[in-house]
């Protein structure tokens, strides 16, 4: 590890549970209208690893005809797994927008399932988090792999209590 890099591990992390972890992220995806309207669950998090499940519905088809999954959907889902893999890899929660995201497709996923979705963090930068995630339906059977590049605006651009509504330590009015 570089002078630059920082551990992935922290008062964020350290100070909190999987369980706060998961239900943080959860209202996380729930704040995204297009996740809270595909009904994406959180199902695991073990910091900073991810795992979501994307139950079935007919709005995931691309080719009804063939009853195939529409692949922008697969790239939303690896953006949003590895996204959320970021929140949960620094030391203190920030907002980290997409700045690049390499999607390799390897089979097709296929109507009547839910796609599973994991992604971890690699390496943290002080400018830069760098990410992985898989796609699958059946285990050992990646449907895609993602790599996912998130620049760090750091705590001067991340809105006041942005932690704090994550884990939903916020009084609302």
């Amino acid at each position: 590890m570089s002078e630059r890099d920082e551990p992935q591990s922290g008062p964020a992390v350290a100070g909190r549970s999987s369980d706060v972890w998961r239900a943080g992220l959860s209202r996380f995806v729930n704040v995204i209208p297009h996740t809270r309207g595909l009904g994406l669950e959180v199902e695991e998090v073990n910091p900073p690893w991810v795992r979501m499940r994307l139950p079935w519905c007919d709005e995931l088809l691309g080719d009804a005809d063939r009853g195939l999954v529409h692949g922008g959907v697969l790239t939303m889902l690896l953006d949003t797994v590895c996204g959320s893999a970021v929140l949960c890899g620094l030391p203190a929660p920030e907002v980290c927008p997409t700045l690049d995201l390499r999607v390799d497709h390897y089979r097709p996923a296929v109507a009547g399932q839910p796609i599973m979705a994991e992604a971890h963090v690699l390496r943290v930068t002080n400018a830069m988090v760098f990410t992985e995630g898989t796609l699958w339906q059946e285990p050992g059977r990646p449907i895609a792999r993602g790599i996912g590049n998130f620049v760090r605006l750091g705590e001067r651009n991340t809105p006041p209590g942005f932690a704090e509504a994550l884990f939903g330590e916020v009084a609302h009015a």
